[in-house]
């Protein structure tokens, strides 16, 4: 990535880190409020009140997160691309934040409240944070993908393979929900089902890249990402075209 890709990355980064600091001092009042000998499960009680509240909190930060992706993506292959960095740094530095200020989790196989939509969503740390790191390198690579001028134009039946490689990883999370409004304690999380999503969406990631499923250069006619931006340099009155 160069040039002004890499500039607009590393303003999504500082924003996801900022973000994720801000998610971080909200759990770090929460659990000063109800969990103040280190949070633990069972959970306990939220008035209904403050549930509803912080399920439109959850919302909404979703509901940023993407604005940014689509603000600072041209076409929609970028859009997704920012989406998915930003959630992975967003989410990876929220566990960093929680280990500065509180010293938790303990471990990456700690258990965490995750998620509050639709269902409560549960597991170990380390679950949502290979999630991350896989989002982030996806987006990295349709980012090269997109600076060399190749378009990332999977068909209909790679985002079918990767939506329901999504919807396994998130039925493992909600694995176990039913623990949380019962007041028990989760016991044991599905990794064969968590890692049977998580490699099926990579496989299918690595099987659309494979020589002759994608373009291997610019279609005929269309400059490369470092093209144009070369051009402008060149000639600053160039008109600037969205891509």
């Amino acid at each position: 990535m160069k040039g002004s890709l890499v500039r607009k990355a590393l303003w999504l980064s500082l924003f996801a880190m900022a973000m994720a600091y801000l998610e971080a001092t909200v759990v770090v009042y929460l659990r000063e409020l109800y969990y103040p000998k280190g949070f633990h499960f069972p959970l306990n009680p939220m008035p209904i009140r403050l549930v509803w509240v912080e399920l439109a909190r959850e919302a909404s930060t979703i509901v940023m997160l993407l604005a940014v992706a689509v603000l600072a993506g041209e076409k929609g292959p970028l859009r997704f691309a920012h989406f998915m960095y930003i959630f992975g740094i967003w989410d990876i530095f929220y566990y960093i934040w929680l280990k500065v200020v509180l010293g938790w989790p303990e471990s990456l196989l700690t258990w965490d409240l995750l998620f509050l939509i639709p269902l409560p969503w549960v597991g170990p740390v380390l679950a949502p944070i290979l999630v991350s790191i896989g989002l982030i390198a996806a987006a990295i690579i349709i980012y090269r993908m997109e600076c060399r001028g190749i378009p990332f134009r999977p068909g209909w039946s790679f985002w079918a393979m990767e939506i329901l490689a999504g919807c396994i990883v998130i039925l493992s999370f909600l694995w176990e929900w039913k623990m949380v409004p019962q007041g028990d304690v989760p016991e044991r999380f599905n990794w064969g089902l968590f890692l049977s999503g998580y490699l099926l969406g990579w496989v299918t990631l690595i099987r659309v890249l494979l020589p002759g499923k994608l373009p291997l250069s610019p279609p005929h006619g269309q400059q490369t990402y470092e093209g144009k931006q070369l051009a402008l340099e060149k000639n600053p009155h160039t008109k600037r075209e969205d891509t």
